[in-house]
C-alpha cells in the first residue's frame, strides 16, 4: 500500500480570449519546454489568419474540425476461449 497520498486531477481552465477548454488544452500540446506564452502566441495568430482568410468564427472552425478527426470506435480486447478478439466499441465524447 502507497504511502503517499493520491495525486488529483487538475481541472483544465478555458483560455482567456475565447474561453474555451478545448482551445486551452490545444496551446498545452502545441506547448514545449514550459514556454507557454510562445504557444499561445502561436495558437493565437493561427486563429487570427482563419479569421481573416474565411470570415468565419475560427472557434466555431476549430471544434468542426476537431470533431471530424475524433475516432468514432476502438477496439478492446476481449478474451473467449483461449483466443483474444478485439471487438469495436464506441468512443465517449469528452
Amino acid at each position: 500500500m502507497p504511502r503517499r497520498g493520491t495525486v488529483k486531477k487538475r481541472e483544465i481552465k478555458p483560455d482567456y480570449r475565447y474561453n474555451s477548454t478545448l482551445i486551452s488544452r490545444f496551446i498545452n500540446a502545441v506547448m514545449r519546454k514550459g514556454k507557454k506564452s510562445l504557444a499561445e502566441r502561436i495558437v493565437y495568430e493561427a486563429m487570427e489568419l482563419v479569421k481573416q482568410k474565411s470570415k468565419q468564427d475560427p472557434l466555431k472552425m476549430f471544434e468542426k474540425a476537431v470533431e471530424n478527426v475524433r475516432p468514432l470506435l476502438e477496439t478492446k480486447s476481449r478474451r473467449v476461449g483461449g483466443a483474444t478478439y478485439q471487438v469495436p466499441v464506441e468512443v465517449p465524447e469528452h
